[in-house]
């Protein structure tokens, strides 16, 4: 078997706030059929091979698997469709109408579906880049999306220099480049520039700061003690009340970033981490709690959800989530409790890699942050974490004036 992974370096940070869901939207397109290929899947099928693909905000990834004698069709399939697409009415209004009922099952009448539109304006300032969730900020704007806004979108972004492959299975080296060469050589530039004066036109405005550390804009701030939270409480007919506490780290490419990731893990990876010890288990305020890391090009968040337990009183989880974040900033972890994270991170990591369509996503990931080589450091950087390294960074990312609060709370 082989999996052949295909990147395009472009999410929803590159969309205009006027135009959101774009880089969705083409994730569905790039299946709709080419004037060569009218029916990608059903080509692919015939050589038992399997597809999919996702976008986030800086990147839509495409990747197959299938036999590895098979491996032209996927390499053709590919090429053939970088080169163009169909672009018929009929397949824009197919896929137009798959993402908005996504938009609608997915974020407005699902329970707790638009928690990432309201945590993404309160995280980041009006018409950043990642203010809004790949799914788009409007669905007028998926509904209202034309033929020539399209086909711009198309030429700007799904083009050789915009895109990275990678193969991983049984399959050499040597004739990996042989076939890639032969299927994707003669794909000719788009006409419109990538480059501008020899450096990447930036999609990140340059007054955002991309530490994670600084000052939340005056929007939205409130007092809270010895610091400043941006909070917020809303009322939806879900089930059961919940608790989002968000906090912006650095860059997936800075030296602190791995240290977030373990943050995280410190506090919620686990019935023995900090936030499910004393939310669950002790206090019995939540019936679950978790925290994950975005890492991102720009500014990515630590993102605390808390679903409380029926008739919990949710202001005494946040303070007792303020307690755990405050122990993390104050006192040093000893070597045991960092050593506990680090070993469950690094057997997850082999899990990970013993999947080749896993290792095919994650090298043309690394590719794209500056060389897929890094991901051959990136777990020796996580198990070198000191516990004076981790309480360095708690201290700068998880002060309550970089915090953002959503009281999700339940309709009476």
């Amino acid at each position: 078997m082989v999996c052949v992974n295909t990147l395009y370096q472009v999410g929803s940070r590159n969309e205009s706030p006027d135009h959101t869901g774009f880089a969705h939207l083409f994730e569905h397109l790039m299946f709709g059929g080419t004037p060569q290929v009218p029916d990608f899947d059903e080509t692919l099928q015939e050589a038992c091979g399997e597809n999919n693909a996702y976008t986030t905000e800086d990147l839509t990834n495409y990747y197959i698997t299938l036999p590895a004698q098979n491996i032209e069709t996927a390499l053709w399939l590919e090429s053939d469709r970088m080169r163009g697409l169909a672009f018929t009415p009929q397949s824009l209004e197919v896929q137009r109408k798959v993402v908005m009922e996504e938009f609608k099952l997915s974020y407005l009448n699902q329970p707790y579906g638009d928690l990432s539109h309201l945590l993404f304006r309160l995280a980041f300032p009006k018409d950043h880049p990642y203010s809004w969730p790949t799914i788009g900020l409007k669905l007028s704007h998926i509904r209202n999306a034309t033929m020539d806004e399209v086909k711009q979108f198309f030429a700007t972004h799904y083009r050789p220099d915009n895109a990275i492959i990678s193969i991983v299975g049984n399959i050499s080296w040597r004739r990996t480049k042989q076939l890639v060469e032969k299927w994707f050589e003669r794909i000719g530039p788009s006409p419109l520039p990538l480059h501008k004066g020899g450096e990447y036109i930036p999609t990140l405005p340059k007054s955002q700061p991309l530490d994670g550390v600084t000052t939340p804009p005056p929007c939205g701030e409130v007092g809270r003690g010895s610091g400043w939270v941006r909070h917020r409480t809303y009322h939806r007919p879900v089930p059961s009340n919940l608790l989002l506490m968000a906090f912006r780290i650095p860059s997936r490419l800075d030296d602190r970033f791995q240290a977030c990731d373990m943050l995280s893990d410190l506090l919620a990876n686990g019935k023995s981490s900090l936030l499910y010890s004393h939310l669950v288990e002790q206090q019995r305020l939540c019936e679950s709690v978790e925290a994950y890391v975005s890492g991102r090009l720009g500014t990515g968040l630590l993102i605390i959800e808390a679903m409380m337990a029926e008739g919990a009183d949710i202001q005494q989880a946040e303070q007792t989530v303020w307690k755990d974040l405050d122990h993390l900033r104050n006192d040093l972890l000893m070597e045991k409790e960092l050593d506990k994270v680090k070993n469950k991170y690094e057997t997850n990591t082999y899990i990970l890699f013993s999947d080749y369509m896993q290792r095919a996503e994650q090298l043309a990931y690394f590719e794209m942050l500056g060389d897929a080589r890094w991901l051959e450091d990136d777990l020796p950087r996580y198990l070198a974490i000191t516990p004076d390294e981790v309480r360095k960074v708690a201290r700068q990312v998880l002060p309550r004036r970089n915090a953002t609060v959503i009281h999700y709370l339940s309709k009476e």
